[in-house]
C-alpha cells in the first residue's frame, strides 16, 4: 500500500494525448475511491534519524549516505525511501490483517535498525525533529520545485520537507452500500476523527532547540505550508465529486521537463488542461499533479490518513495503526466512534480540516482540551472492545490498553512527556537518555 508522500517520485512526462477536463473528472472519480468490503491494511513509518549517543548532533551527510546503502541492501518486504532531509520510510504492502500488519513491519523495522545500528544511528520516534533547522540533502527536480513553491507561502515548507515524520495508515476505501462500513461514511469519519488522532498521538512540540506553542508542530506546518494544497476538500459534495473538484481545482506544484522544472504561480490544473499553456497535460500529469497534494485524509484507491505523528518507542508506531483500524474497520467501533465525533466537529466552528477551530485545537492543546480528551476517551475504549473482533493479539491490546491509560485517561499526549523532559532545567539542546526518541 504504499503511495506518493512529498519525498516520493510519480510517473515521468509521458507523450500520451492531451486529457480533456471532462475526461480528468471521470478518471478521479473512477480511480480515488475503489470500493469493496474493507480487507487490507497498510502502514507507512517516516523517522527522523539521529546519532544513538548524541541525538541533538547533525548526522553528516556521508554517514546518512551509508546508512542509505545499508538499509537498500535489506530484503525488506516493505517499499523504502528516503525523505528530503534524510528521513527514512517504509510502506508496508497491503496485509490481510491488522496483525499481518503488524508482523511484517516490525520484521522490517528489526532488520533496519540493525543495520543502523552497525553505524551509529538510530530511528527517532517525533513528529519533528527537536533540534536541527531544514536542510535538504536530496537534489532531485522534485524537491527543487517543491521546495521553491513552498517558499512562497514562508519557512513551513522546508520545516515540513526535511525535519518532519508521521504514521500513515492505509486502509480500504470502503464499500459502495451506505453504513459504518461505505466509503461515504468513512470518508467522512476521516475527517471527524483526524482532530481526534491528532491530539490523541501529538508529539512534536520542539523545533530548532526550543519549545513551540504546539504539542503537535507539525500538524501545525502541515496547515500553514499551502492555502489549497493541504486542505480537504468541500465536504458538502459527495466524496467522488468533491474529490474531483479539489484536484482539478488545486494549483499545479510543478511541470516537469527534461530541463529545470517549471513552478507556475498560481495555475490549477483545471486551468492548464483549459489553456494548453505550458504544453497540454496528459495522464501522468493528472497522476503526477495528485502525489503533490497533501490534505489529511488523501484518497488513493484506498483512504490514505496523514495526521498522526511519529511515535515514541520501538513499537509506538503500533498503537495509532491498531487504534485506527479498529475504528474504521470493526462496524460496531466505526458506528459509535463516528456518533460521537459528529457532534464535536459541528459545534467547533465551520472551514475545512486542517484549517478549523478543532483541528487548530488538536494540535495546540492535544487531550488537555476536555472536549477531544472526552471523545479520545471514548474511541480508545471502543477500540479495546473492537481489537479482540480484529484477531488482535495481547501485546497488541496491552500496548493500546497501556496508551489509553498512560496518556488518554490522564488528558495527556505523547508531546506532554517529551516537553517534560526536554524543558527540565530550561536547556536550549538538552541531552536526552539514550533510547528516548527511538
Amino acid at each position: 500500500m504504499s503511495s506518493e508522500t512529498p519525498g516520493g517520485h510519480g510517473p515521468p512526462p509521458g507523450q500520451a494525448p492531451p486529457l480533456g477536463e471532462g475526461e480528468a473528472e471521470d478518471l478521479l472519480r473512477g480511480i480515488c475511491f475503489k470500493t469493496g468490503p474493507p480487507r487490507t491494511v497498510g502502514v507507512e513509518l517516516e523517522w527522523l534519524l539521529q546519532d544513538r549517543d548524541h541525538p541533538h548532533r547533525t548526522v553528516p551527510p556521508h554517514l546518512l549516505e551509508a546508512a542509505a546503502t545499508a538499509v537498500r541492501a535489506l530484503p525488506l518486504s516493505a517499499a523504502l525511501t528516503f525523505e528530503p532531509g534524510g528521513q527514512l520510510e517504509l510502506s508496508s504492502r497491503p496485509a490481510a490483517s491488522l496483525m499481518a500488519c503488524v508482523e511484517d513491519t516490525a520484521a522490517d523495522l528489526a532488520a533496519v535498525r540493525a543495520a543502523l545500528g552497525s553505524l551509529g544511528l538510530v530511528t527517532a520516534g517525533v513528529g519533528v525533529d527537536p533540534w536541527q533547522t531544514p536542510r535538504r540533502l536530496l537534489r532531485a527536480p522534485r524537491y527543487e520545485a517543491m521546495e521553491k513553491a513552498f517558499d512562497r507561502w514562508g519557512p513551513a515548507g522546508r520545516a515540513m520537507m526535511c525535519t518532519t515524520a508521521s504514521v500513515q495508515v492505509c486502509l480500504d476505501a470502503g464499500q459502495e452500500e451506505p453504513g459504518p462500513l461505505g466509503y461515504a461514511r468513512r470518508w467522512r469519519l476521516a475527517h471527524l476523527l483526524g482532530a481526534v488522532l491528532v491530539a490523541a498521538f501529538a508529539n512534536s512540540p520542539f523545533q530548532g532547540g526550543g519549545p513551540t506553542p504546539w504539542r503537535s508542530t507539525r500538524q501545525a506546518l502541515w496547515a500553514t505550508l499551502d492555502p489549497k494544497r493541504t486542505l480537504a476538500p468541500d465536504g458538502l459534495l459527495p466524496p467522488r465529486d468533491a474529490w474531483a473538484a479539489h484536484v482539478l481545482d488545486t494549483p499545479v506544484l510543478c511541470v516537469r521537463g527534461d530541463g529545470p522544472w517549471q513552478v507556475p504561480d498560481g495555475l490549477t490544473f483545471r486551468d492548464w488542461i483549459r489553456s494548453g499553456a505550458p504544453g497540454r497535460p496528459d495522464r501522468s500529469d493528472l497522476d503526477y499533479h495528485v502525489t503533490t497534494l497533501f490534505p489529511p485524509a488523501r484518497p488513493r484507491g484506498h483512504l490514505e490518513l496523514r495526521m498522526i505523528d511519529a511515535q515514541p518507542g520501538d513499537d509506538g508506531w503500533i498503537v495509532p495503526l491498531a487504534v485506527t483500524t479498529a475504528l474504521f474497520d470493526d462496524p460496531e467501533a466505526a458506528e459509535t466512534a463516528y456518533r460521537t465525533v459528529k457532534p464535536l466537529a459541528e459545534t467547533a466552528g465551520a472551514g475545512a480540516a486542517p484549517r478549523n477551530p478543532l483541528w487548530t485545537a488538536a494540535a495546540r492543546d492535544g487531550l488537555a482540551d476536555p472536549e477531544l480528551r472526552q471523545a479520545a476517551d471514548v474511541c480508545f475504549r471502543l477500540v479495546l472492545e473492537a481489537l479482540p473482533r480484529l484477531g488482535a493479539s495481547a501485546a497488541v491490546r496491552d500496548a493500546v490498553a497501556g496508551f489509553h491509560d498512560r496518556f488518554v485517561a490522564r488528558g495527556r499526549c505523547p508531546a506532554d512527556d517529551l516537553r517534560d523532559l526536554l524543558t527540565t532545567g530550561g536547556a536550549r539542546r538538552p541531552a536526552l537518555p539514550k533510547g528516548t526518541l527511538s
